[in-house]
């Protein structure tokens, strides 16, 4: 692993948290330049970047670690933001491959839901923050497909969205999964998007019709 952010105080925050929770990390850096170095040098599994770098403070994290995946196939990305800043969630969603999470950095502080989501892009899956996934679908408020959703599919879907196993979506909605499964079937139908034997899949085709 490899960590891109320029705080000092919070890259090494984050980098003894990983540590304790059995993660390698690699290299930690301050920005975008030296964090493609280290990618091509070290070939990580995952690379944790914040948004923000110097030298413009801008979209730098984001912009490199893009670069660092293009030069790096496979390697997975999660971002981390002060904000919400839709558009670029959704270039880092846009090429479908999964291994990607975009987090608030206030996530952070809930350590177990953070290593999850860490484990979960590391292991090709997505992790999509709440908030983040609130606004891909207040964008599709006013959709047909989504307007067919009772209100607890609609629950379903946002959990589908943040990249939750049906598992995971049972336990936080004190459900069976096997009533997950039927309302997951129920969703993917109304929203005319084709069944898929694995999570990762299903969570891509649910990105891909709330991003429209």
């Amino acid at each position: 692993m490899v960590i891109a952010e320029d705080l000092a105080l919070l890259r090494d925050g984050l980098e003894r948290l990983l540590r304790d929770n059995g993660f390698d990390v690699v290299a930690a850096v301050g920005d975008g330049d030296a964090l493609v170095a280290e990618v091509l040098e070290r070939r990580p599994d995952i690379a944790v970047v914040d948004i923000r770098l110097p030298p413009g403070f801008r979209d730098e994290g984001l912009r490199a670690a893009l670069r660092a995946r293009e030069q790096v196939p496979g390697t997975a990305i999660l971002i981390v933001s002060q904000y919400v800043e839709h558009e670029y969630a959704a270039e880092l969603l846009a090429d479908r491959s999964g291994g990607v999470g975009y987090l608030l950095k206030d996530r952070i502080m809930h350590v177990g839901e953070f290593i999850e989501a860490v484990t979960r892009v590391a292991e090709g899956g997505t992790a999509l923050d709440p908030e983040v996934v609130a606004q891909l679908f207040a964008r599709r408020r006013e959709d047909a497909p989504l307007e067919r959703l009772t209100p607890r599919e609609r629950e379903v879907l946002g959990l589908m969205a943040e990249g939750r196993s049906n598992a995971g979506i049972a336990d936080a909605l004190v459900l069976t999964v096997g009533a997950v499964e039927k309302h997951v079937q129920s969703i993917l139908g109304k929203l005319d998007l084709a069944q898929s034997p694995t999570d990762h899949r299903r969570v891509l085709a649910v990105l891909a019709y709330l991003q429209g």
